[in-house]
């Protein structure tokens, strides 16, 4: 009998997020902004410029994209290439809820980027 040679399992490439450095998917949408700022439907925007305390058991929530409209009003984007993790979902509404940002999620589908708003929980 022969010993069988064990082969590892294939690694999931799962990339760590650096801080302030974009993925594809928010490079991409940054090229987006600066055609939409061209336009003047976009004011201004920043990258990861914004965190923000969900709870106070050191719970926070770093959204990829600050967009601040013509009308001055901001809004804070969160890019996704993938599937919504659950806890994200959860800090978006608590977001939503607690603060005066009308919240997003943002995702290229066909080519053209979807706007889902996130809307926070009655009180």
């Amino acid at each position: 009998m022969t010993a069988r040679k064990r082969i590892p399992a294939r690694a999931r490439k799962h990339q760590q997020h650096k801080p302030g450095q974009m993925n594809k998917t928010e490079a991409a949408y940054a090229e987006h902004l600066k055609r939409l700022q061209l336009a003047g439907e976009v004011h201004h925007w920043w990258f990861e410029a914004v965190k923000l305390r969900v709870a106070y058991d050191e719970c926070w929530i770093v959204f990829d994209f600050a967009v601040q409209l013509p009308d001055g009003m901001l809004e804070l984007h969160d890019v996704k290439g993938g599937p919504t993790e659950g806890d994200a979902l959860i800090k978006m509404k608590t977001i939503a809820t607690l603060y005066p940002f009308r919240v997003c999620e943002v995702r290229l589908r066909k080519g053209h980027w979807v706007y889902t708003e996130i809307e926070g929980t009655s009180t």
